[in-house]
C-alpha cells in the first residue's frame, strides 16, 4: 500500500514539472515575439528619420576622399605643368667662369656662381630677376670660377632649399667662404648620387654624373640634365674626357636641345663620343674675352659646328637667356649676336694640287677624310669633294680648325 502511494506521488511530481516546463516555454515564446516586433520597428524608424541615409552619404564621402588622396600620392613624381608654365635659363656673363640661373614655374636653381669677384654681379643679376629664395644651388665642383661668387646669391636671398656640391671639403679660401655662407643659411653641402632626380617646378632634374673620388677636381663635376616637356638642357661643369666616358657608359639618355659646353670650350672636354650622344641644337660656351687659356679652342668649335650646333659665347654675346615653350627654344643676347667663330687657317694655299676633302654643307667647312670631325657629321650635310683648297675657299668654305686641310 505504501509503495503504491509513493508511485502515485512520483508521477504527480513529474506531471507538475512537465506543466511548468510547458508554461515557461509558452511564456518565453511570447517574450521573443515582443522583442522581434520591437526590433523590426527600429530600422523602420531610423530609415524614415533619414539617419541611415545620412550615414550612407557620410561613408561615401570618406571613400571618395581616400581615393583622391591615393591618386595624389601615385602622381607625386609627375608634376603636370600649369597652363601658364614657363621655363628659362639665364647664362650669366661672368668672364672666364660659369654661372646659370634656371627658373621654372617660379622655382629657381643657381648652377655655379663665377669667381669671388663676381659676387656683386650675381647679387645684382638675381635681384633684378626678383629672386628672393633659391630652391636649389648647385656648385658643380670646388674650383673658384664655379663656386666663388655663390656667396653673393646667399647674401641676397632670405632662404635656400638644398645645396649640392660633389665634395664637402676643399683647401681654398673661396671654398671656405662658400661653405660658411651656406651654413649661415642653416644648410649643409649635400653630395648627390648619380641617378638622383628632383623636380624644379614642372621640370625634371637628373644627376647623370658626379665622381667625388676623382683625383682632378674638374672630373668630380656634377653633370645634370634638365628636361622640360620636349626640350632638355645638359650642364657639364668642367668634366673632361675621362669623366665624359664614364657618363656615356652609364647608359643615361644624354640627348639634349641645349648643351652648356664643358670647361669653357677647352679641348680636354666635349669629346666626340660624348657629343654624339648629345647632338645639341644649341651650344653655350661661358668664357672670358681674350683669356690666357685660349678658350674656346678651335678643335672644340670645329666639332660643335660639325655636329650642327649653333654656338653662343658669353664673351661675344654677353648674358644669354634661353627660353623654352616645351617644344622649341629661343635665345636672347645682351650684346650684338655672334654665333660663329672664324677659324680660318693662315696656312698658304696650294692652288695647283688637288686633294680629297669632306665638306660640311651646313657649316661650310672642309676637312681631310681622316679628320675626327667627319665621324660626328650628319650624313645629310656630308659631301665628298676632290679639288684644290683655293677652290673651296672661293666657294665660301673654311678649313677645319682641327685637321687644318
Amino acid at each position: 500500500m505504501t509503495n503504491n502511494k509513493m508511485k502515485i506521488a512520483s508521477r504527480f511530481s513529474k506531471a507538475v514539472c512537465f506543466l511548468l516546463i510547458v508554461m515557461l516555454f509558452i511564456l518565453s515564446s511570447c517574450m521573443l515575439s515582443i522583442d522581434t516586433s520591437d526590433d523590426a520597428s527600429t530600422p523602420s524608424s531610423i530609415f524614415e528619420s533619414g539617419d541611415v541615409s545620412l550615414q550612407i552619404d557620410s561613408d561615401e564621402s570618406v571613400d571618395e576622399s581616400i581615393d583622391e588622396s591615393s591618386d595624389d600620392e601615385s602622381n607625386g613624381e609627375a608634376v603636370i605643368p600649369p597652363e601658364d608654365s614657363t621655363f628659362e635659363v639665364h647664362f650669366i656673363d661672368v668672364g672666364q667662369a660659369d654661372a646659370a640661373l634656371v627658373i621654372c614655374d617660379g622655382k629657381t636653381m643657381l648652377i655655379d656662381g663665377g669667381n669671388k669677384g663676381d659676387s656683386s654681379k650675381i647679387y645684382t643679376y638675381l635681384k633684378n630677376q626678383g629672386v628672393t629664395h633659391l630652391d636649389y644651388i648647385v656648385g658643380t665642383h670646388a674650383h673658384e670660377d664655379h663656386i666663388g661668387g655663390i656667396p653673393g646669391a646667399l647674401n641676397l636671398v632670405s632662404s635656400v632649399g638644398k645645396v649640392y656640391c660633389p665634395v664637402t671639403e676643399f683647401d681654398s679660401n673661396a671654398f671656405a667662404d662658400f661653405k660658411k655662407y651656406v651654413e649661415a643659411k642653416g644648410k649643409t653641402l649635400t653630395v648627390p648620387t648619380v641617378g638622383e632626380k628632383f623636380m624644379l617646378g614642372s621640370a625634371e632634374v637628373l644627376i647623370v654624373g658626379c665622381d667625388p673620388a676623382a683625383e682632378d677636381p674638374n672630373n668630380t663635376s656634377i653633370v645634370l640634365k634638365i628636361t622640360y616637356k620636349e626640350t632638355s638642357f645638359l650642364f657639364t661643369g668642367d668634366a673632361e674626357a675621362s669623366a665624359e666616358e664614364k657618363i656615356v657608359n652609364s647608359g643615361y639618355d644624354l640627348s639634349a636641345t641645349v648643351l652648356k659646353v664643358g670647361h669653357h670650350g677647352a679641348d680636354t672636354s666635349t669629346s666626340y663620343r660624348f657629343l654624339r650622344e648629345i647632338l645639341p641644337e644649341i651650344a653655350i660656351i661661358s668664357v672670358g674675352k681674350d683669356n690666357s687659356y685660349g678658350h674656346p679652342t678651335e678643335k672644340t668649335l670645329s666639332i660643335l659646328e660639325d655636329a650642327d650646333a649653333k654656338i653662343y659665347r658669353t664673351d661675344l654675346s654677353g648674358d644669354l637667356i634661353v627660353k623654352s615653350d616645351g617644344e622649341n627654344v629661343s635665345v636672347t643676347t645682351s650684346k650684338n649676336e655672334q654665333t660663329e667663330n672664324d677659324t680660318s687657317s693662315s696656312l698658304p694655299s696650294e692652288p695647283t694640287e688637288k686633294y680629297d676633302y669632306v665638306l660640311n654643307k651646313n657649316t661650310k667647312k672642309f676637312h681631310y677624310p681622316s679628320c675626327n670631325s667627319v665621324a660626328s657629321m650628319s650624313e645629310a650635310n656630308r659631301e665628298f669633294y676632290n679639288g684644290t683648297r683655293d677652290e673651296l675657299i672661293a666657294e665660301g668654305y673654311k678649313p677645319c680648325g682641327n685637321c687644318h686641310p
